[in-house]
């Protein structure tokens, strides 16, 4: 039995900024930062970013509404914060939601969405949203 496999992440990405001073001015200590110019395996990223994510959830049923829903409640009281972070780096701010969905059709698949609140809160800060799917 395939499950389903699902992180949601916010992401501030640029070039040529400093992850740890983004993390002072957010107060937000993040699950990920890559730094542009620094080796990853065989890629050398241009691009730095700094990430705060969800846990993995692996499960038959993933609400991506819920998972959303919680990594920005984490993330709003940080939100005047974020938009100078942005401003001061020129970084573009997103929602990243990664999901592995399974193969196998007599699993459940996953609702994805994202309330009106939290689309409201992610274009006050001028973010967009990503979402990635695969199949397993």
């Amino acid at each position: 039995m395939a499950i389903n496999e699902a992180t949601v992440a916010f992401v501030m990405g640029g070039y040529s900024f400093d992850t740890d001073e983004v993390s002072q001015i957010l107060e937000i200590e993040p699950t990920g930062v890559m730094n542009g110019g620094t080796r990853v395996g065989d890629d050398l990223p241009a691009v730095s970013s700094w990430e705060y994510a969800s846990e993995k959830v692996l499960d038959d049923e993933i609400d991506i509404y819920y998972m959303t829903r919680m990594l920005i409640k984490e993330i709003e009281p940080a939100k005047d914060k974020i938009i100078i972070a942005a401003e001061r780096y020129n970084l573009v701010p997103k929602i990243v939601v990664k999901l592995i969905i399974s193969s196998d059709k007599d699993e459940a698949v996953p609702d994805i969405g994202i309330s009106t609140r939290n689309l409201r809160f992610l274009s006050e800060i001028g973010a967009f949203v990503d979402i990635n799917i695969k199949k397993r």
